[in-house]
């Protein structure tokens, strides 16, 4: 029979069928069971092992090396998207900073020489470009260590607005020198382009040495629950790993070495940190939701909007709703070498089956997600049992007059025990339930 295709493990299902009886020839039993199609309520299940995702998780890194000077909340405190939830103390970069506002207030006092000519206005834009570029540099490295994509992705435009706006007022300095290379200007109208550009550069450089200073407040990117620290992640070091030397993994730059177990690996207040050092973990859990991974057999079944149940392993017994969101269209290639696509699920409530709430996940629970695909009503059915396959058709043996006969049929919706019957056999019609496989063509069934 063509029913292996999926899982089927539910059916809702209100069958129509009479008691069957064993028919026999003669005296021995023949090991056959007659029953009837029958009317009712068949749901077709696709089964996929998943997991429970949280909504949104962030960590909050330090963006440079400094010590931890404030963290303001605890494990499993919520807070609000914006909230300053550490700050970090960083004398390199308040240095930066005050080293920045003494070049500022120098560019805007002082002025360039109109000594040594052309040639000294070269080399003074020259070093003018080297002071620019190495500030654009240090502004970028320092942004990309900021774990906030918002905040990160605002530090990077401000870096490149102030490039190119730098890099307009370097260009008009150049002119500027062209022309009085070519005798249509004065050095004057030189002097004063440059001079424009160097006090635009300290300001410049002082604006980013000032956003870095301020990206040392640490903000939440999201709303949710803290976890200290980052993501936990598990795994065997590999044979580098376990032959490297920490001195020379530590010169080099190496992150540290993980606390051995039974220590907390949570940053404390006051501790040193790294630039990438994970503060804290936000995770939203305003909606839960499951990530279910589907057979490319099943899935051009299932579709957004429709029902699913899912039973967790940390919850045994209860049964938890939930409602398709989305089907990702990319698959997924598993260990084993089998297509799958991971469909999204928004996860509801859960009951016991005593009518007891269920607890709340936790992200990361594992699942067994029972997806409803297709449903059919007051459709003919049979027993899953009576259909047999027979030259790649599917078929029942029907009773007419006492004697067998195959019967080919339509099958639809595929329940685990019933099946539904478009077209071969009617509600009420007499059929081999059970072993219709050891029927013949003909054969006597009373």
């Amino acid at each position: 029979m063509s029913l292996h295709r999926r899982t089927r493990t539910l059916l809702v299902a209100f069958i129509l069928v009479p008691p069957l009886t064993a028919a026999s020839c003669g005296d021995e039993p023949s090991g056959l069971t007659v029953g009837a199609a029958a009317v009712g309520t068949v749901a077709e299940i696709v089964e996929a092992s998943g997991s429970v995702t949280a909504r949104a998780a962030a960590t909050v890194s330090s963006p440079t090396d400094g010590t931890l000077a404030e963290l303001r909340f605890d494990a499993g405190d919520r807070v609000r998207k914006g909230q300053v939830v550490a700050v970090i103390d960083s004398p390199a970069a308040e240095r930066r900073l005050d080293q920045a506002a003494k070049t500022l207030n120098a560019a805007k006092s002082g002025g360039v020489s109109s000594g040594g000519g052309t040639a000294g206005f070269s080399a003074a834009r020259h070093r003018t470009d080297k002071r620019a570029d190495k500030a654009f540099t240090a502004a970028r490295d320092a942004a990309a260590k900021v774990t906030d994509p918002d905040l990160k992705a605002a530090l990077l435009a401000q870096v490149n607005a102030a490039q190119q706006q730098y890099e307009a007022a370097s260009e008009a300095a150049g002119a500027a020198l062209r022309s009085v290379q070519r005798g249509v200007a004065s050095l004057g109208e030189a002097v004063n382009a440059l001079g424009t550009a160097q006090r635009l550069q300290a300001q410049q450089a002082y604006d980013l040495a000032e956003a870095a200073v301020d990206a040392l407040t640490l903000r939440a990117p999201v709303s949710g629950v803290v976890q200290l620290g980052g993501t936990a992640t598990s795994g065997t070091p590999d044979l580098t790993d376990l032959l490297a030397d920490p001195a020379a993994a530590a010169a080099a730059g190496a992150p540290a070495q993980a606390p051995p177990a039974g220590v907390d690996s949570a940053v404390p207040q006051g501790a040193v940190v790294g630039a990438g050092t994970p503060i804290l973990t936000i995770v939203d859990t305003g909606r839960l939701g499951l990530v279910a991974d589907v057979d490319e057999t099943d899935v051009l079944l299932v579709a957004a909007g429709g029902k699913a149940t899912a039973e967790l392993d940390a919850a045994i017994g209860a049964t938890y709703q939930a409602t398709v969101r989305a089907v990702d269209l990319l698959p997924t290639t598993s260990a084993r070498g089998g297509v799958s696509y991971r469909v999204r699920l928004t996860l509801g409530k859960g009951q016991y089956a005593d009518g007891r709430a269920a607890p709340a996940p936790r992200p990361g629970m594992s699942a067994i997600v029972r997806l409803q695909v297709r449903q059919a009503e007051d459709a003919v059915t049979v027993p899953a049992s009576s259909i047999v396959s027979a030259d790649g058709r599917d078929t029942v043996w029907t009773v007419r007059g006492g004697k067998a006969e195959r019967v080919p049929v339509t099958v639809g919706v595929q329940g685990e025990d019933v099946v539904q019957v478009v077209s071969g056999v009617g509600a009420g019609q007499q059929i081999v339930v059970a072993g219709a496989d050891q029927v013949i063509a003909g054969q006597s069934v009373p």
